[in-house]
């Protein structure tokens, strides 16, 4: 990856979207229903392993936005404790599980990654 693609990854956006992106199905959906959502213009998938390091200029980028969403596969919540970790509140939230997917009998099938990503969406353009 060129140097410069590497910055436009980082950078500030409006809405941003932090993907708990687990081992598990449920965190495979996640990851793949943010990555659409910034396909579509949506919001800004972004770092979560930038937050939870306390990479300055992601968490700088993070500070900036309007809007941030956290996607969690499972019950354990790792976004939204990134989140809480590196002091951010504001912010909203989203359990897979919690929409009736069940960890490890979910496989991350286009139908569910849809699902997710229509809630998501909605979250953002209602927030």
């Amino acid at each position: 990856m060129a140097e410069s693609d590497k910055a436009s990854v980082c950078e500030p956006a409006s809405k941003l979207i932090f993907a708990c992106s687990g081992a598990a199905d449920v965190g495979e959906i996640s990851d793949r229903a943010a990555r659409r959502l910034t396909e579509n213009g949506v919001g800004k998938m972004f770092c979560l392993a930038g937050i939870g390091g306390k990479v300055e200029p992601i968490v700088k980028a993070t500070k900036a936005a309007s809007q941030i969403l956290a996607i969690d596969g499972c019950g354990l919540d790792c976004a939204k404790k990134c989140l809480e970790q590196a002091n951010f509140e504001d912010f909203r939230h989203l359990r897979i599980t919690d929409m009736g997917m069940e960890k490890g009998k979910s496989p991350a099938s286009n139908e569910r990654v849809t699902e997710v990503a229509d809630i998501v969406k909605d979250l953002l353009n209602n927030g």
